[in-house]
């Protein structure tokens, strides 16, 4: 059973006891909430993409305590969140011999960091899992499963061995870029200045697919520009994934999947990891609170002498000073939202609801077997009601709230996602009997 309990944000989303509230309605409330918790805590919550800093991940600084970060074991603990799959993310750098190396040697830690988790720093807390049966056998046991995917293949460099490689770091499932094309293939960012590199996916990119299939690794779709998911799908032999995306069609993110691409991931029977990231979700909503929000966080850091920087400026910095700064930054965002939080009646952030409304979309769409879950946590996602792993519950009362059932919901939060890593098990398992015989 899931250590739950009762989130002050649940309270403002189901049980709003204002005066004039009638009794039935509170009776009512109440009732949802009693069923939503009874669900949260008997179905199986996975959430496909949490980042990671190796920072987090040493004897004196670690995911047993809350570091003030979005996901952690006490907030998991406390949300109920089930099964984080920590992400061994490479930003696009040159694709030159030096750019792989480092890209490799990143990769690498990040792999070490979550194995020294389970292995070192908290075993009797959480399990690498690999498998559906690795991931349901250490849920039943009561610790907290950590699986592992790849974001950007770019630490692959021109080795395809390197598949074989993660893929026995316990890697299940990897894109072929990020924000910027990679040798694999070419990334959505491209759409901005219609600017591309392999127009899809490169020849060593579809070396890379084989290897994948082979494997045992999902391919996620979520950066590469459509005509490489277009590439991949007429390539692969397996299922594949959108680990973090929602839809374009509510909004016009080019992150987002449209509604071809959607029905691509049905006809391929793959699943669409919804992804509660404020600007994917609803962009006019955003903008207009991140507005306010940036006001009062600088009028924050200016009587703290903090310097605001942009995003790209900040990524410029050295690690440790980069570090520094975002912790900094996320103490002022977090007075700022207090603060906001006070006169709901003029700030409307994203919230969790705006979030299962592309939950709702998708499904709609293509269908309840092809949809899931995703935050990126601690990689710039989040959102009011769900804004870490502690406020994990929110989601699921959202889903009662819309009518969805026990089974409905297993499927969304876990069912879904492990049944394409199953059949992407079988097919690499097919081809390496098929590479014998």
């Amino acid at each position: 059973m899931k250590n739950l309990k009762l989130l002050a944000a649940t309270l403002l989303l189901i049980v709003s006891c204002k005066t004039e509230t009638k009794k039935e309605d509170v009776t009512k409330d109440a009732e949802l909430l009693a069923k939503a918790k009874g669900i949260h805590e008997r179905v199986m919550t996975l959430d496909t993409h949490n980042d990671i800093n190796v920072n987090n991940f040493t004897d004196n600084r670690n995911y047993k305590e809350d570091l003030g970060n979005q996901v952690n074991l006490p907030k998991m603990i406390e949300g109920g969140l089930d099964v984080s799959w920590f992400i061994v993310y490479t930003g696009q750098g040159e694709l030159t011999d030096k750019g792989f190396d480092n890209a490799y040697k990143n990769a690498i830690a990040k792999f070490d960091a979550i194995h020294k988790l389970t292995k070192e720093i908290a075993p009797d807390q959480i399990e690498l899992a690999v498998t559906s049966e690795d991931a349901r056998r250490i849920y039943a046991s009561g610790k907290k499963v950590a699986m592992i995917g790849i974001e950007n293949g770019y630490p692959v460099g021109k080795d395809i061995n390197r598949v074989k490689e993660f893929y026995d770091l316990g890697a299940r499932y990897m894109s072929l870029s990020h924000n910027g094309h990679s040798q694999l293939c070419d990334s959505n960012t491209g759409e901005k200045d219609d600017q591309w590199l392999h127009n899809g996916v490169s020849s060593l990119g579809k070396e890379v697919i084989k290897e994948m299939n082979k494997w045992g690794i999902m391919i996620d779709v979520s950066h590469p520009s459509k005509k490489s998911m277009q590439d991949m799908i007429e390539l692969t032999k397996a299922p594949i994934i959108a680990s973090h995306s929602s839809a374009r069609a509510m909004c016009n993110h080019s992150r987002n999947l449209d509604d071809e691409q959607l029905d691509w991931i049905k006809e391929n029977g793959g699943v669409v990891q919804t992804v509660a990231f404020n600007s994917y979700l609803n962009t006019e909503k955003h903008a207009a609170y991140n507005k306010a929000a940036t006001a009062f966080m600088e009028e924050i850091a200016k009587e703290q002498g903090f310097t605001m920087m942009s995003r790209a400026d900040a990524r410029k910095l050295e690690a440790e000073a980069q570090e520094k700064y975002y912790a900094e930054y996320m103490k002022i965002r977090k007075t700022a939202q207090d603060k906001m939080a006070e006169s709901p009646e003029k700030f409307s952030p994203v919230n969790v609801a705006d979030f299962v409304d592309h939950i709702d979309y998708m499904v709609n769409k293509i269908g309840l077997d092809h949809v899931g879950i995703s935050s990126d946590f601690d990689g710039g996602g989040g959102v009011d009601g769900w804004n870490d792993a502690s406020e994990t519950l929110n989601v699921t009362i959202e889903l009662v709230k819309r009518g969805y059932t026990e089974a409905q919901i297993e499927q969304l939060w876990s069912g879904n996602l492990l049944r394409v890593l199953d059949k992407v098990a079988e097919v690499a398992k097919e081809i390496q009997k098929g590479e014998k015989a």
